[in-house]
């Protein structure tokens, strides 16, 4: 009992950092301390690497979207159409 619980804390508190270890964010680092630990309970913990694979696979499939999208041609000019239908508001 007493270890399952310490592994849910750990868990927990790995759960929070995940992120930012993977993303090595200079905004937000995390201490050497920090990183030694999330890596001793990655390499134990099944659950907590399971997650960090999926961060790791969100961000390659984002890493893979396209820039700002430019809207199509065609729309642009039918919407500049339809609002230069419209009647005006009077300005009061």
């Amino acid at each position: 009992m007493k270890q399952s619980l310490r592994q849910m804390i750990t868990c927990h508190w790995s759960a929070r950092r995940i992120q930012r270890y993977l993303d090595a964010d200079p905004s937000a680092p995390l201490t050497p301390g920090e990183v030694a630990k999330i890596e001793a309970h990655l390499a134990m913990c099944e659950k907590c690497t399971q997650t960090a694979a999926e961060h790791l696979a969100l961000h390659r499939a984002l890493s893979h979207w396209p820039g700002v999208p430019t809207p199509d041609a065609e729309s642009v000019d039918r919407l500049r159409s339809f609002l230069g239908h419209l009647p005006e508001e009077d300005a009061r």
